[in-house]
């Protein structure tokens, strides 16, 4: 009786977390699905066919996945940079640390909105180069008359506000890797170089691996930010959304392009659990 207890002991604790994923998660995706799937209660693919019709269908799966090819990769090499920076610290690592994390307490429409402010016509970039003599006067890098410009804008934002996140998971998974391998390395004469790209990287590769899905699960859903600083002029997957649930008053479709942000964030995850998966013997 006892060796039972002790077996169903690790499933009674989850249990709780279980039942909380699933009346906060399961039931909504159920029933999203079902409003996708439905018109005037019946089965039918017609939201799907209204989505992939739609005039912005097309711009916005481009925009979101240029946007996460970009976004992505660009936080995981600062994290890794920034996360090397602060283990070779002795001193104020942790105010260091403090100071690189605050823009994870900043909200998406927060941290849009400020740099809105930077970027608009009338906004602190362009006071600071009339000022300097750059540009004679207000230069608009936020229409859809200046999409390079735009875009660039939203990376911008996107990597300050939300590569702290890669940064914390990448700092804690290299305080778990033992100091004695890259000091027999040295001794050994490897160079620092070498060292990182043969002992760190590689056991750094479950913090990755999930760094990698949280953010690119993260980036796919990406609104706020986009939203605030470009509007409709750089429509995302999310965005679209929003705009057929709030003003063209269609949940169906809305649930759609909901569906599609899914099964890409599902199809993401797999890619980096079977590309970054961790050796044996390399797991605890």
């Amino acid at each position: 009786m006892t060796r039972a207890r002790t077996s169903l002991l690790p499933y009674l604790l989850l249990a709780p977390s279980l039942l909380f994923l699933a009346a906060l998660f399961l039931v909504p995706l159920l029933q999203t699905i079902g409003l996708s799937l439905t018109e005037n209660g019946e089965l039918s693919p017609a939201n799907y066919q209204r989505m992939v019709g739609d005039l912005n269908f097309v711009p916005s799966l481009r925009n979101t996945f240029v946007l996460v090819l970009v976004v992505v990769p660009a936080q995981v090499v600062f994290a890794l940079a920034m996360a090397t920076m602060l283990q070779k610290l002795r001193l104020g690592r942790d105010i260091v640390l403090w100071i690189w994390t605050i823009p994870l307490g900043v909200s998406d429409l927060a941290a849009g909105l400020v740099w809105l402010a930077i970027l608009q016509d009338r906004g602190y970039l362009n006071s600071a180069l009339m000022a300097l003599g750059v540009i004679d006067g207000p230069t608009p890098w936020l229409t859809y008359e200046t999409p390079v410009a735009l875009f660039f804008s939203v990376v911008a934002a996107e990597v300050w506000r939300a590569t702290a996140i890669v940064l914390v998971i990448l700092v804690a998974g290299l305080q778990l890797i033992p100091r004695e391998y890259a000091e027999a390395a040295e001794v050994f004469g490897a160079r620092p170089w070498t060292i990182f790209r043969r002992i760190t990287l590689p056991l750094l590769r479950p913090s990755l691996q999930t760094a990698l899905i949280l953010r690119t699960v993260l980036a796919f859903e990406v609104f706020a930010v986009v939203y605030a600083i470009g509007g409709r002029n750089f429509p995302v997957l999310v965005g679209e959304a929003f705009v057929w649930q709030t003003d063209n008053q269609n949940t169906g479709v809305a649930a759609a392009y909901a569906m599609l942000v899914v099964v890409i964030s599902l199809a993401s995850t797999v890619f980096y659990l079977r590309a970054l998966r961790t050796p044996p013997e390399q797991q605890p």
